[in-house]
């Protein structure tokens, strides 16, 4: 198994487990705190595309356009709105998600092997040094905010799935 392919294995995953958590959600739930202060699903969501948006285009690969006004949306200073009008349906994050995860995985098979070393994005390194460790976020950092759904799962009453 290459590099390439194992990377590509983790973000499949990390989505799966993501989309199984969010599945059972109505729009409504997207906006339940776990306490206050902590981001709602639906904010999480918007930071993710957006992030994987950046992190794609940082590495020159094409990624899925975000509606107008969608980056803004999900920034650190609407984290506290919980104001819907303000955010997007459910089945617009779940759609934006499918296919930003299909360029991720595009993006992942256009890689060259020998550029899986090189230094990522300067605006980036500090959290990811190589292109490898980009491509790698490309399915953690939404394993990381599923996590983060869980105990609002919990507190709506719905069953654990992992």
């Amino acid at each position: 198994m290459t590099a390439k392919e194992v990377i590509r294995q983790l973000v499949e995953f990390c989505h799966l487990v993501t989309r199984g958590y969010l599945d059972d959600l109505t729009d409504k739930d997207l906006f339940v705190r776990t306490v206050p202060g902590a981001n709602h699903i639906a904010w999480q969501l918007g930071h993710l595309l957006a992030g994987e948006h950046q992190m794609l285009t940082g590495l020159g690969h094409q990624a899925p356009p975000l509606p107008p006004g969608f980056t803004e949306a999900h920034t650190k200073e609407t984290a506290a709105s919980d104001d819907p009008a303000k955010f997007f349906k459910k089945a617009d994050y779940l759609g934006l998600m499918d296919k930003m995860k299909a360029a991720s995985l595009a993006a992942i098979d256009a890689t060259p092997d020998h550029t899986l070393d090189q230094p990522g994005p300067e605006s980036m390194r500090e959290y990811a040094p190589t292109v490898a460790a980009v491509l790698t976020l490309l399915g953690t950092h939404w394993l990381m905010h599923a996590g983060q759904f869980v105990p609002i799962r919990r507190k709506l009453g719905r069953a654990p799935l992992y």
